[in-house]
């Protein structure tokens, strides 16, 4: 596997912890998300540990032009927080799920191992909802047939609130909504807290989450 991440201790220190398992191996490092991308090309790992935020290419950029290339490559987001919004971003753009950075050194072999074998699990913030997130997010139509709509109706949103939740599913950034619909930034976020209050959630991925499974976090 490639490990890519702009913090070098970080990095290093990871590498040291999956080198300790006889079945892991790291390949290559890279700082950027551009030097992640060549190193990819280059040394054809199977998996690649991906960081969210970097320079030059951002993770999420990188993950999309990878997976375009290569189909088979598995890619795992690296972030600092469990509710990240740029999580989805990743999903969106191939992912096949995302670690939390400060989980623990067993938490992410466990993740590692799972997802080298076709599991798709995840950090424990939604660890049951993870494989039904990931589906809904990628489109699929089984998921979709499989699960329970959320419950419009009680939970009251304006027209303005449905549009905004129908951005967020598809993975839209504040800016980007704020363009589509014509509205400032800040109105976006006054909207994004009313919805959050009627959900009863406190994150842009709760709310994702609830919206597509109709299930919110514990």
């Amino acid at each position: 596997m490639l490990i890519a991440d702009d913090q070098r201790l970080f990095r290093q220190s990871l590498r040291i912890v999956l080198e300790h398992e006889s079945d892991l191996k790291v390949v290559g490092e890279a700082g950027d998300g551009q030097e992640a991308y060549e190193q990819t090309k280059a040394l054809r790992p199977d998996m690649v540990l991906m960081d969210v935020e970097m320079p030059k290419l951002d993770g999420i950029a990188a993950t999309r032009l990878l997976v375009k290339e290569r189909g088979d490559i598995k890619i795992l987001m690296l972030s600092a927080y469990a509710d990240d919004e740029r999580v989805l971003h990743g999903i969106q753009a191939g992912a096949v799920g995302y670690i939390v950075k400060d989980a623990t050194p067993e938490e992410f072999v466990k993740i590692i191992r799972a997802t080298h074998a076709g599991v798709e699990i995840t950090s424990p913030y939604l660890a049951n909802l993870h494989p039904v997130v990931l589906a809904r997010l990628r489109g699929s139509k089984t998921a979709a047939l499989a699960l329970p709509a959320a419950n419009f109706s009680e939970l009251n949103l304006t027209q303005r609130e449905q549009e905004i939740v129908d951005l967020l599913v598809l993975g839209k950034s504040n800016k980007e909504m704020a363009d589509q619909l014509c509205l400032s930034g800040d109105t976006i976020k006054a909207h994004l807290q009313h919805i959050f209050r009627k959900v009863g959630v406190s994150s842009r991925l709760e709310v994702v989450v609830y919206l597509l499974t109709g299930r919110r976090a514990s």
